[in-house]
């Protein structure tokens, strides 16, 4: 059985947690996360936690339910604290400026690249080059970043790009004569 899927969720207080419908819901200050159960784990809510467990006989049930037990942790820290993902542009001219619900790129093309937001995940630009995707939903945020970062991925020669803030890239040694 997977060990992570064992450890009960600790639910924090001002975030309330009810199982309906075959589904988990999760409402905290931050807004409300629902997610459907998976037909091989049961859940259970006991005083301020949330048991994870496999349905019994069923090989697959063991690796949901850590599966399951890290997405309900996932939901539990959104709608307390929220997530967010920091990006940097690196080159001359590269600029990004947050306009209400769209991300407004300049990355070396010829025209502008607007970005549109889902529902549920902010963009800030506290700098022209700095960009914060932040939201209640981890797989959101995560996804979001990932796709402003497809625009224009750094390079390996001289870096430029949109990159990770904590992303590292290995710049590669141009050709000898």
């Amino acid at each position: 059985m997977s060990r992570v899927g064992k450890m009960p969720i600790a639910v924090p207080k001002g975030v309330d947690a009810s199982i309906g419908n075959n589904q988990i819901t999760i409402k905290g200050a931050n807004g409300t996360l629902v997610r459907p159960i998976h037909p091989l784990v049961t859940l259970k809510i006991e005083g301020g936690s949330i048991m994870v467990a496999p349905v019994a006989g069923k090989p697959q049930a063991d690796a949901m339910s850590g599966t399951m037990r890290a997405l309900i942790a996932n939901m539990v820290n959104g709608v307390s604290k929220g997530f967010e993902r920091k990006l940097n542009l690196v080159g001359v001219g590269f600029r990004a400026q947050a306009q209400g619900q769209k991300l407004n790129l300049q990355i070396g093309f010829s025209h502008p690249v607007v970005k549109e937001m889902p529902a549920g995940v902010k963009v800030v630009t506290p700098t022209q080059t700095e960009i914060v995707i932040s939201g209640v939903d981890r797989q959101a945020v995560g996804q979001l970043a990932a796709e402003v970062r497809a625009f224009r991925p750094p390079e390996p020669y001289k870096g430029k790009g949109i990159r990770y803030a904590e992303e590292r890239v290995v710049i590669k040694e141009t050709k000898k004569k």
